[in-house]
């Protein structure tokens, strides 16, 4: 018979070392799946997709959102800051149709070019005739940081004197039937409907589903009816950073920090208020109640200085109140303005700028926390992001127009020098396009200037990537043809400036500083050898000769 108490042997411990875990025995795991009392409600709505989350959210979240861009002054410079540095005064087009031996073909580039600005203007591009391309660039993204999203919708037809039959209408994220709901409306075969957009089973968009009216527009009666209509997909401009997939909707830039600006907004008021009423007089008069008390007033309409259950007196300027005997007048200081108001701000503000993309520097304009290096920093970091924004915007809108906008362009005969037939033959060919986004200017020009000297000098840069990073949307080809009719108006007006170089002095004058340079060491040599030949010289004795 075994004894019970034995040890186990070597096979049974390698067994339990394998043997599956039984319940209650701790389980190795990462720490933030952990719960714990403090985190009750932490992770409970499970993983969900983005659209279902989206489906719950975006009508409180932008709703949310267009009133802090209404009513909180660090919301709106978050959005303004975002559509200055992406969008600027407009991304500038340049044509790059080259001919048969790879050369710039001028003449037909500066017509598309011209075509272009001129469907630029507000009555020709945009639908209600009221935007200029640029402005509505800088609506489009505007919207794209408040609401999340933004739809254009392509109209094939002239507005306004314009030959090219194209013309852009915005449409605002709640126009989309987000919650339509008939049974008349039939849907193609695995297709689907989310939040407006009909998508088919890849999640690739087939057509949106558009009021007529914004639902918060104003009506002619309260009873209109709201009607819809399917635009094909073709047709539309979905303008939205997509961070999950599938995404059918976009989601407002300040959905972290929407909490954090209203928060901000009503502390801030408040403490204003409080200062407000600590800059006033404020004062009670204490006095003993069984020797002489204060006669009680009920408050009567038109008497302001009457209170229920004590007595109102005005305390005016410069003047001495007298006292009954017993009575003891007690001023009250609330301490404000609260001296722990400007770091709760600025630590506020740093979350606030982190979930909208700003720096805090840029968001509160407040430079007085950092020096130089730390700036220069952040305003780099800020850059990385705007540069980014700027190629989506690219990709995502302005390329795609520019292949519509040339097509209609060239068929309706609006761009001189490009024949249907040809453009028919290589589209490709006459659509090569270089986009110009804004660019910036040095922080230091001076160190900055030298530096990209230095840099174009070695080799790893070269100017048409200086201009395009500073040139604030200009290319190197438009900074060579004004320098050259500046300088040839200098010429003509016989000024000279600094920067000024008459063909060939600079090389003369080089050679002749060289000469110089080569000349003086020459003649020093020279002086010392004579100097040395004459110290080593032994001195000389003249004898008279005598003929004999």
């Amino acid at each position: 018979m075994r004894n019970a108490s034995a040890k186990p042997s070597l096979r049974q411990r390698i067994a339990r070392w394998f043997a599956p875990t039984k319940p209650g025995v701790a389980v190795r795991s990462y720490g933030g799946a952990r719960n714990t009392r403090t985190t009750g409600g932490f992770g409970s709505s499970g993983n969900t997709s983005a659209d279902s989350e989206l489906s719950s959210s975006l009508s409180a979240l932008r709703a949310r959102s267009r009133q802090m861009i209404r009513d909180s002054a660090y919301a709106k410079r978050a959005q303004l800051i975002i559509v200055n540095n992406v969008i600027g005064t407009g991304v500038g087009m340049q044509a790059q149709v080259e001919t048969v031996r790879n050369a710039r073909n001028d003449r037909v580039n500066d017509a598309i070019e011209a075509a272009f600005a001129k469907w630029c203007a507000a009555d020709s591009c945009h639908t209600g005739g009221v935007l200029h391309f640029s402005d509505l660039e800088r609506a489009a993204m505007g919207q794209v940081f408040e609401a999340g999203e933004i739809f254009i919708r392509k109209h094939y037809r002239a507005f306004g004197d314009s030959r090219v039959p194209l013309g852009l209408e915005l449409i605002e994220a709640e126009r989309l039937a987000t919650e339509l709901v008939d049974p008349s409306v039939s849907l193609s075969a695995g297709s689907a409907f989310r939040m407006g957009v009909e998508v088919d089973s890849f999640g690739r968009p087939l057509a949106y589903w558009i009021r007529t009216l914004h639902p918060g527009d104003l009506r002619a009666h309260a009873g209109a009816t709201d009607r819809y209509e399917r635009v094909p997909a073709a047709d539309v401009f979905h303008l939205r950073v997509v961070e999950r997939w599938p995404q059918s909707r976009g989601v407002p830039w300040m959905h972290t920090a929407v909490r954090k600006l209203d928060s901000l907004n009503e502390y801030a008021q408040y403490e204003v208020d409080a200062a407000r009423a600590s800059a006033a007089y404020f004062a009670t008069i204490t006095t003993g109640e069984g020797e002489n008390p204060l006669p009680t007033t009920e408050q009567t309409p038109g008497d302001s200085n009457a209170a229920i259950g004590g007595q109102m007196m005005d305390i005016e300027p410069l003047t001495i109140q007298e006292l009954r005997p017993g009575e003891t007048l007690n001023f009250h200081t609330p301490n404000r303005p609260n001296p722990g108001l400007d770091p709760f701000m600025r630590a506020m503000l740093r979350e606030i700028a982190a979930g909208c993309g700003p720096s805090y520097e840029s968001l509160s304009k407040d430079y007085s926390q950092s020096n130089y290096s730390s700036s220069r920093l952040a305003l780099l970091d800020d850059r990385d992001l705007y540069k980014a924004m700027q190629q989506w915007w690219i990709r995502a809108f302005r390329m795609p127009l520019h292949k519509v906008w040339l097509q209609q362009a060239v068929l309706a005969g609006a761009i001189e020098g490009v024949s249907p037939s040809a453009y028919a033959l290589n589209p490709e060919k006459f659509a090569a396009v270089l986009f110009k986004p804004r660019g910036w200017s040095w922080v230091d020009p001076t160190k900055e200037v030298a530096a990209y000297k230095e840099a174009i000098k070695a080799g790893l840069t070269t100017l048409t990537d200086v201009i395009a990073a500073t040139g604030g949307g200009m290319d190197i080809e438009d900074v060579v043809k004004t320098r050259k009719r500046e300088l040839d108006m200098l010429k003509e007006a016989g000024i000279a400036v600094d920067t000024t170089v008459v063909p060939g002095q600079q090389n003369n004058g080089m050679q002749q500083q060289q000469t110089q340079d080569q000349a003086q060491p020459d003649q020093a040599d020279a002086q010392d050898t004579n100097a040395q030949q004459q110290d080593a010289a032994p001195p000389a004795r003249v004898l008279q000769m005598k003929r004999g």
